[in-house]
């Protein structure tokens, strides 16, 4: 290893607590040190921030981080300065005093690390400021934004590589957690970076369990979830301002601490729900798409989709949100076909060539929802990742899959659906094929004359919500064809070989008891290898401590880092230095408060020395 690196490494372990690097970070660590330019692709939570950081501190000038949201820079720089590094950032939130004092730091060489977003890196005071400083590395984060591809495109992205040429001397570091092959490439297009300088790695979060459920009683089923996660951090995403609103209210009348986030709100209301949330002041955001990306908060512990996303890159970008400290989260989505109406209703707002892409983008998360494969493999593939294994066991398919010899035949009521299908003429939905099978007597079947088929009341053995299971499966599987714009349902010619009885169709009836994740038995068997009690003092601790600092509590310490303390039971300086994310900062900030809770707590509960 060289002199630079063994720098990194103490680094690493002296100023931010860990003992190793993580997969990548090295390679692309050492490759920015030699600066050259290069394009990072990592998940969120692999680390990226570290791969430009310690450079950043190693290199004698300063390394101009590009970052999209005020918000989020505020977060990352308040960070730093938690572990001791002399970051600062330049941005319209700033007063002029304190923006000039920043400016004062820059220009006597006392700041290693300078954020800004990409409009105030291009504006000619900043520019003309920055070229009387040497400049080794401008880290560009969130570099998906440069791309038209990208899900969230920003043309002031696209101008960055004119500012590269006014800093010929400083490498160029893009990075990003969610980029396809193509977006990727338009990325080392447009920064002029070398295809051989590309570090992929996997876009997969093991930590995750994904499951999708049958959207039947959405409020019910999140009430569910909630109840599994009692004082724990989530994000519940919405399609409409009016549902989300809904949610939000409903949820506070039974007591949740919850708060709303969408374009609708002032932008004052909207950043301090986002500010309470990251301070664990409120527990639960209710929020559109407009949520998310200034979010570094660590222990989101659940996130749902009340309705489907418009694309997997929107799904696999909120689901980031969750469990970035590397601790199990859960990502529940409710997929009720009626959904497809509404993106389908937005999309027909677009240009013909916007609703061909928007369109494709909608076949893509369909594939995703409506597989019985393990979900990771639809998902991985899509960002070109093809070595993929058959099952991952964090998934509801993969726990579904361990229960697959409890399928059933059930050609015979197949047979019975499908061909109520047909003699109704292929132009109504599931709701009035049930109907019919059962036997209802509403208006809409007088009017029709469909009491009077052969299909009428034959499937009154079943309950509705049987039925409408069982017409999933028949979707799922490519018997029956939806139609998105009109919510009708047409057989396809694999449905006619079951219907003639040269094909059996095996399924459930029931939903099947689905675990509640991996994720809770994970939660169960962590639950009792470290202190609950002693977790919660120090939680409160950590809380109290942060609130004086004006901190979200994890720029102090990550649950992991507490969980670690309430596992171990340090009482020394130097056990203490041993846990996750404690560097020599930290360690002289915070050693006496959380030594002296955890000394009080093994003498009050008689636990012995380790």
């Amino acid at each position: 290893m060289s002199v630079t690196m063994n720098r990194a490494q103490s680094i690493l372990k002296e100023v931010f607590g860990f003992e190793t690097f993580w997969p990548l970070q090295e390679k692309v660590i050492a490759h920015i040190l030699e600066k050259k330019d290069v394009l990072v692709v990592m998940p969120t939570g692999g680390g990226k921030s570290l791969c430009y950081q310690i450079p950043g501190m190693i290199f004698d000038g300063l390394t101009i981080v590009v970052s999209p949201l005020i918000s989020l820079m505020k977060d990352q720089v308040d960070q730093l300065r938690e572990y001791g590094v002399p970051a600062l950032f330049l941005n319209s939130a700033l007063s002029m005093e304190a923006y000039r004092l920043n400016v004062a730091k820059l220009r006597g060489n006392s700041v290693k690390l300078l954020y800004l977003a990409p409009e105030a890196l291009l504006a000619p005071r900043t520019l003309a400021l920055l070229s009387a400083l040497k400049v080794d590395c401008i880290a560009i984060d969130e570099a998906h934004c440069i791309s038209e591809w990208g899900h969230d495109f920003r043309p002031e992205y696209r101008q960055l590589a004119e500012v590269r040429a006014a800093f010929p001397d400083a490498s160029c570091a893009a990075l990003t957690a969610t980029a396809t092959p193509r977006v990727r490439d338009d990325i080392r297009q447009s920064l002029g970076i070398d295809a051989h300088n590309e570090y992929i790695g996997s876009f997969n979060r093991p930590n995750l369990f994904m499951e999708v459920a049958p959207k039947t009683e959405p409020l019910d089923q999140v009430l569910n979830l909630l109840a599994q996660y009692p004082n724990e951090s989530g994000i519940i995403y919405c399609a409409t301002r009016g549902q989300t609103d809904h949610l939000r209210s409903v949820l506070h009348r039974k007591g949740y601490s919850v708060r709303p986030y969408h374009a609708g709100l002032p932008e004052k209301e909207r950043t301090e729900n986002q500010e309470r949330f990251s301070r664990d002041d409120i527990r639960i955001i209710v929020a559109t798409i407009a949520f998310g990306m200034g979010i570094n908060k660590p222990n989101v512990r659940f996130v749902v989709h009340y309705d489907l996303p418009g694309s997997i890159d929107n799904y696999y970008q909120e689901i980031g949100r969750a469990g970035r400290d590397g601790l199990p989260a859960h990502c529940l989505l409710l997929f009720g076909y009626g959904d497809l109406q509404k993106i389908q209703f937005f999309i027909g707002q677009k240009t013909e060539q916007e609703q061909r892409t928007a369109n494709i983008l909608l076949s893509q998360i369909l594939g995703f929802a409506e597989t019985d494969l393990c979900r990771r493999v639809p998902l991985l593939n899509y960002f070109g990742e093809t070595d993929v294994p058959d099952r991952c066991g964090m998934c509801d398919n993969c726990r579904m899959g361990e229960e697959g010899k409890n399928l059933v035949d059930l050609t015979i009521p197949a047979q019975m659906f499908l061909s109520c299908v047909k003699r109704t003429g292929e132009i109504f939905g599931a709701g009035h094929i049930v109907d019919v099978l059962r036997g209802s007597n509403s208006q809409k079947i007088l009017k029709f004359g469909h009491a009077k088929l052969s299909t009428y009341g034959i499937g009154s053995t079943y309950s509705a919500k049987q039925w409408r299971h069982i017409a999933r499966q028949l979707i799922q599987k490519r018997l029956l064809l939806y139609n998105y714009e009109h919510g009708s349902l047409k057989l396809t010619p694999k449905a006619w070989e079951v219907m003639r009885g040269k094909e059996t169709f095996l399924g459930r009836v029931g939903e099947g008891q689905k675990e509640r994740g991996a994720v809770l038995k994970h939660r169960e068997s962590e639950a009792s290898a470290f202190d609950p009690g002693l977790f919660e003092t120090l939680r409160k601790k950590r809380k109290e401590l942060a609130d004086q600092a004006n901190l979200p509590p994890y720029a102090i310490f990550h649950d992991r880092t507490l969980r670690e303390m309430a596992f171990y039971y340090p009482r020394t300086r130097e056990s203490l230095s041993a846990l996750y994310g404690i560097g020599a900062v930290k360690l002289e900030k915070y050693a006496d408060a959380f030594l002296d809770i955890i000394r009080e707590h093994c003498r009050t509960h008689r636990i012995p020395e380790p």
